[in-house]
């Protein structure tokens, strides 16, 4: 069963690519953990494909950059919604949620929004310092995840707000 982490946005938009890099960080590090039971997915945004990625896993991880997040990441449960991005081309996490459960008539596995701080997102910029730094921050916090991928401890990491 295992988790998933989608990690999505534009890597051409300065700190919209936090999330990809986030991803990137952690293939390579669960590449040396064959063990370990979490499959990555990479996009540039969340569609309704994705509730296809959740099928048979016990946990779910979505990571993304957060102009509005205060601290340097945040860590927080998500659920399923159908808000406004429900029937667009790009969705929220709480959207593929709700698509999973439409598609699958079961409620979806637990799951979890891992946002980073970005400040910059500018087509052509790289990342900010300031985002660099918050991703340091946050890849911290998601190799302490990933190293016990279960339901119960992850939810023990809640709440988690890092200044």
């Amino acid at each position: 069963m295992g988790a998933v982490v989608l990690g999505y946005g534009n890597p051409s938009r300065g700190d919209d690519a936090l999330g990809p890099r986030l991803l990137e960080r952690a293939d390579a590090w669960l590449a040396e953990r064959p063990g370990l039971d979490v499959a990555t997915v990479a996009d540039f945004q969340l569609q309704i494909e994705h509730a296809l990625d959740l099928k048979d896993r016990e946990l779910v991880l979505f990571l993304d950059a957060d102009a509005g997040c205060t601290g340097a990441f945040a860590f927080a449960p998500v659920g399923p919604a159908r808000d406004s991005s429900y029937s667009t081309h790009e969705l929220s996490p709480g959207a593929v949620l709700q698509v999973y459960r439409a598609v699958e008539g079961q409620a979806p596995p637990p799951a979890y929004v891992l946002s980073v701080r970005g400040e910059r997102f500018d087509l052509g910029e790289p990342l900010s310092p300031a985002a660099e730094v918050h991703l340091e921050a946050a890849w911290a916090f998601l190799e302490d995840l990933l190293e016990d991928p279960r339901p119960a401890a992850w939810t023990a990491k809640l709440p988690c707000l890092h200044a």
